[in-house]
């Protein structure tokens, strides 16, 4: 590591709000300035350094507004975030859900920059996203509010500069429409503009399941270094969306059982172990785990206290808290969702012994395979999805080791070693770069 040519830092940096924010998106922002503000006193940085890792590099809120399939016209907000480009050009999705702001985006563009530092990718951190309910409106419509969105962020996105991904709410032909967009503006198709696309326009093999397969792997590594075998466990996994229901797929099929799945309409739950398969047929026909015949309906709240060995939160930010903690019986929890744990759960977490996976580590396969697709595009030259996803496992463990190894020397938790080394290596090469002028 450079040394870094400012004294130590005597105090934590005044970033993190001593409250609770009653916006869930301010409160992931505080969590993840109080992450930060931690690494940075671990590491002895300044509190110059602390301020500039705290904020975001570019900021773009814009009005989208859609024009309706009856004709009438609704106007939305959007925002893109480059949190940190010292690395590399920024890389983030893009997120659709009511619950979309500038704060949350300011969180998840910050996690991204960690993200991609810690499993050692030449990108800094981004995110986007447009505070829209997406259940009350058609493809057609989703399709020009995409199109528009794309139009207003033109300036900062492009394959060396800012490469959008899928998240919530957002899918491979929200990306065909955004790649689209951006290529007719340039006169030619550039593939290289967003991952997550369709294999047919330029997509990855193995992209779309890949931040569930990044999950179950670190699940497997944190179960290996626990001792559970994996023909036996028990997992519960919040959220069967993208992630969740496929995190639950790989569990299954490594003989986890999982006794429980929720989405956002409520909660199953079979003692002897969900058919995974099953399940999924009944989501992909009625739309939710809702009346899944082979599970009993719980509380959805219920399913994080379940006594399993592995709790799989793979939903949204927030939802592990200082109310509910000390309820979670799992002895291990894989963040598969960005920011699930707050800091005032995490240290109730640790003070009880629940092994943390965070989730800069457990969910980074998603943009690990994203990287293999931005290469993959830029090179037009593709991988079989056996590459892929052996390319995948071989980063996810050499992050997991790395991330071992620094939270022993260092005697920290797993989140708070996974963060460190991300700061580190983002502070690095911004040393190494120097500051401009």
């Amino acid at each position: 590591m450079t040394t870094l040519d400012t004294p130590p830092m005597t105090q934590s940096p005044r970033m993190a709000p001593s409250v609770l924010a009653e916006d869930p998106g301010t409160q992931a922002l505080a969590d993840a300035h109080a992450q930060l503000s931690h690494a940075v006193e671990v590491l002895g940085y300044s509190p110059g350094y602390a301020d500039m890792l705290g904020r975001a590099r570019r900021e773009l809120r814009v009005s989208v507004p859609l024009r309706r399939d009856n004709g009438d016209y609704a106007v939305f907000t959007g925002y893109r975030v480059q949190h940190n480009l010292s690395r590399g050009p920024a890389k983030g999705g893009i997120r659709y859900a009511a619950e979309v702001s500038l704060d949350e985006v300011r969180a998840l563009a910050m996690w991204m920059t960690w993200k991609c530092a810690l499993v050692e990718l030449p990108y800094g951190g981004a995110k986007g996203g447009i505070a829209i309910d997406t259940r009350d409106y058609s493809q057609s419509e989703l399709e020009r509010l995409t199109r528009r969105y794309t139009t207003e962020i033109l300036p900062l996105i492009g394959p060396e500069k800012d490469i959008p991904a899928p998240d919530i709410g957002t899918d491979e032909r929200t990306m065909a429409w955004m790649m689209d967009t951006y290529s007719v503006s340039k006169g030619y198709t550039v593939p290289g503009v967003v991952t997550g696309k369709p294999v047919s326009l330029g997509g990855s093999l193995g992209r779309p399941s890949a931040t569930s397969l990044g999950v179950f792997h670190t699940a497997r590594f944190a179960m290996e270094q626990a001792g559970i075998r994996l023909d036996g466990a028990t997992a519960a996994v919040q959220g069967f969306g993208k992630v969740g229901a496929d995190a639950a797929r790989f569990l299954d099929e490594a003989g986890v059982a999982v006794l429980a799945v929720s989405d956002r309409y409520g909660a199953v739950h079979n003692a002897s172990g969900l058919d995974i398969t099953e399940l999924r047929a009944h989501c992909a026909e009625t739309g939710s785990v809702v009346g899944f015949a082979g599970g009993q309906p719980v509380e959805p709240a219920d399913l994080l206290a379940l006594n399993v060995d592995v709790l799989v939160p793979a939903a949204v930010e927030g939802v592990i808290t200082a109310d509910n903690a000390h309820d979670v019986a799992a002895r291990i929890v894989v963040e598969g969702a960005n920011g699930p744990t707050t800091t005032a759960a995490d240290a109730i977490l640790r003070e009880r012994d629940v092994l943390v996976v965070p989730d800069i580590l457990a969910n980074a396969g998603g943009v690990i395979v994203s990287y293999f697709e931005w290469v993959q595009a830029n090179q037009a030259y593709w991988w079989t999805q056996a590459e892929v996803e052996q390319r995948l496992e071989v980063r996810m463990r050499s992050a997991w080791e790395s991330v071992c190894r620094t939270a022993a020397s260092r005697q920290l938790t797993l989140r708070q070693s996974a963060t460190v080394t991300a700061v580190e290596r983002v502070t690095e090469a911004h040393v190494l770069r120097g500051l401009y002028p």
